[in-house]
Parts: structure tokens; C-alpha cells; sequence
């Protein structure tokens, strides 16, 4: 569905590049070997279904990314109300505190930045504006600091603070180093990286993942205050793969996080706050990540792809029910039309292609609840269901 002018591309052969042609570096404000781990599995996709998703502070709505818009959804509700529907793609939400404002990156002109969205008359405010790659926003509890994480500075992942005030970022600093390791890494820079920030209920602290120390994975659990050139400390560690991505729970004594921990699928687990004994409370031969906890402490709310295409599921805590927040009608902010397609052979057969439909300013679009097959960071390249 779209609103504006499209252009469609029919696919029926195999696309085939000259022998020797150069691929050139996607997303190059990231200095990172082996791109293709890191362009999977942390930075945003595109999906016609889910990808991230915040709670309401009364843990009754949500807002989450899906087909590159932000959308909010009562859980009682199937009926999704489209947020955003700018030129770029809009991922990874976050909702103050005081319930004013969304916090979310858009991939707009190469880069992603970090933009904010007022609930109240639906603007969106461009926040950073240093052609980096800057993801994961998360508020403080108390509405008054966010972290981020950022390649602004030698085009590796750091973590980042800023003072929010009246819309607008100020005091952006640098909260961890920069530290070339000994260890001799393959599939990782030799310099440490730090992902997957989040803030303590008291709002002093962060925790964060980071592979410091650490030859294999994107690292460890590691918590610091939450001022530049804090010493960290690693309370857990283990493999993790990118996804990670904790939550404290709302009385700040647990934290809830994405492992595959002894297996090959990413499922629910649950630690101390300080560190220890991790257990899992989701099972599944699946994937369950980017799982968030509800203000009120009773549901954590994450993606699972169970049944192929991304779905946005809550489960029950303390318990292990689960269902699915399901949508079943969309309430776009503009007009929309629904484009109809029928690919036949020369004897008017039905015949398999590979589609691909963009409006003019280059947004792809794609049925419902498909799977897309797609380079999301290539404007050229363009993407197929």
C-alpha cells in the first residue's frame, strides 16, 4: 500500500553482476570487518512485519517499527495507527517517560539519525544531524538524559550520552573509550566496541555490551556510571551475538535479555541486576529479541519469528503465557491504494517472479506479513518479495 507515485520492477531472471565488479561499502561510517554480521543482526531491517518495540508508561499501549513507519496499538486492540510516514525508514522507538515523545533512528540520505516524534500534534524533529550511523536511543527514567550508540567518532560503536531538553540534544558526550585490544580477532575489530545500551531505574548508571577482553561475540555485560571515563565493570559474560539487547525490570532487580546460549536460537532469559545465575523463560526452536519490559512489571514484550515472518508477542512475568499482538486492520495517516498483481507466462499460466515495488521517493513497499528479501542499505538495489 502507498500513496504516492510508484515505480515497479518485474524480476524474472537472476540478476548477475559484471565478473570482477566492485561492491562498493555500505554504510561506510562503519570502520568493522566482515559487514555482513553486523548489517543482519544489529543494525535496523526492514520487515513487513515488527521490529522493535516500546511500551506505553501505563503498560497499555505500544509503539513499534513495521514496513519502515513507526505504529502504536492499544494490546487490547487490532488495529494499528500509522505514526510516521516520512521519506526514510524509521526504526527502534523508545517512549519518554512523561509519555510526550517517541525516540526512534531514521535511515534517511545514508545515514541514520536520531529523531524525535511529539505525540500530541504528530511532528518529527530531526535530532542529530552528523551523517554517522546512531541507533538504540533509550531515555533515562527520569526524562531528563538519553544514551545512544554512535559511530560519530572513528566510525566504531561507542556509547553516547545527551542532555533532552525542549526538544533538542545538548551536552553530547562520549561516555566510553576508545581501546585498541591484543587479542587477535578475525570476525571483530581489533578495537572494542560497546552496543546495546540501557539506563538503571535510578538513572545513574548504564549497562551495556561490549566485547572488551574478549575474542569471540559482541562480548559481555558490562555496567559503569553514566559519565565519561567511568571505570566499567563486567558482571556477565557469555557469547552473545549483537542481539542481546537487556531491560531492567521496573524495580531495577533483574534484568531480562536475548541469548543462544547453548543453543542456535535466540530465546528470553533472565539475570540479576548486579550479575549471576541466568536462566531462560522462553523456549522455542525460534528467535525472541529486542524483548522490552513493561512499566508495570507484569509483561515483557519482544519479536519472535515462529512462525517465519516477524510477529510482535507479550508473555507474562512472573509465567511463561504468551500471545500475539495481532493486526488486523492499519490506519495510515494518508490516502492508500492496494496494488494487485498477477504474473502469467506466454499461455497465461501463473508464473513464479521476484517483485519490486518503491514510491518515487524511493520507499519500498510489500504485502503484509511477507518476508522481505532485501538490501536495505543500497538505495539501488532494490529490494523483493
Amino acid at each position: 500500500m502507498l500513496k504516492k507515485l510508484f515505480s515497479l520492477a518485474l524480476l524474472i531472471s537472476p540478476l548477475a553482476l559484471p565478473c570482477g565488479a566492485q561492491r562498493r561499502p555500505v554504510l561506510p561510517q562503519i570502520d568493522l570487518p566482515h559487514p555482513y554480521y553486523f548489517h543482519e543482526m544489529y543494525l535496523p531491517q526492514l520487515t513487513s512485519g515488527p521490529s522493535s518495540v516500546t511500551w506505553s508508561p501505563d503498560s497499555k499501549e505500544v509503539v513499534y517499527s513495521m514496513a519502515g513507519s513507526l505504529w502504536r496499538q492499544k494490546l487490547d486492540s487490532k488495529t494499528a495507527q500509522q505514526l510516521t510516514d516520512g521519506p526514510g525508514y524509521d526504526y527502534q522507538p523508545d517512549w519518554s517517560p512523561d509519555g510526550k515523545n517517541i525516540m526512534y533512528v531514521s535511515y534517511q540520505k545514508d545515514a541514520i539519525e536520531l529523531w524525535l516524534l511529539d505525540l500530541a500534534n504528530g511532528k518529527t524533529q530531526q535530532l542529530t544531524n552528523n551523517g554517522a550511523v546512531n541507533v538504540e536511543p533509550r531515555w533515562s527514567p527520569d526524562g531528563k538524559r538519553i544514551v545512544f550508540v554512535s559511530t560519530s567518532y572513528n566510525k566504531r560503536f561507542h556509547v553516547f550520552r545527551a542532555d533532552a531538553r525542549d526538544g533538542k540534544l545538548e551536552n553530547v558526550v562520549r561516555l566510553t573509550g576508545e581501546t585498541k585490544s591484543a587479542l587477535r580477532r578475525y570476525y571483530y575489530s581489533a578495537y572494542d566496541m560497546e552496543i546495546n545500551p540501557v539506563w538503571t531505574r535510578d538513572s545513574r548508571e548504564i549497562l551495556f555490551v561490549s566485547n572488551k577482553g574478549h575474542i569471540h561475540g559482541t562480548g559481555g555485560f558490562w555496567r559503569m556510571k553514566a559519565e565519561p571515563g567511568a571505570e566499567a565493570r563486567e558482571i556477565h559474560y557469555e557469547e552473545t551475538n549483537w542481539r542481546a539487547r537487556p531491560d531492567f525490570s521496573p524495580d531495577g532487580s533483574r534484568m531480562v535479555y536475548s541469548s543462544y546460549l547453548g543453543r542456535q536460537w535466540h530465546q528470553l532469559w533472565l539475570m540479576p541486576a548486579n550479575g549471576g545465575d541466568a536462566f531462560p523463560i522462553s523456549y522455542g526452536d525460534w528467535d525472541e529479541t529486542s524483548v522490552r519490559w513493561s512499566p508495570d512489571g507484569k509483561q515483557l514484550a519482544f519479536i519472535s519469528n515462529r512462525n517465519g515472518n516477524t510477529e510482535l508477542w507479550v508473555q507474562t512475568i512472573p509465567g511463561a503465557g504468551q500471545r500475539q499482538i495481532e493486526v488486523h486492520e492499519r490506519h495510515f495517516l494518508g490516502p492508500t491504494v492496494t496494488v494487485v498483481l498477477q504474473v502469467t507466462d506466454h499461455d497465461g499460466h501463473p508464473a513464479p517472479a521476484r517483485v519490486s515495488l518503491t514510491s518515487e521517493d524511493g520507499r519500498f513497499f510489500a504485502p503484509n506479513a511477507r518476508w522481505i528479501h532485501a538490501d536495505g542499505w543500497l538505495r539501488q538495489k532494490r529490494a523483493v518479495v
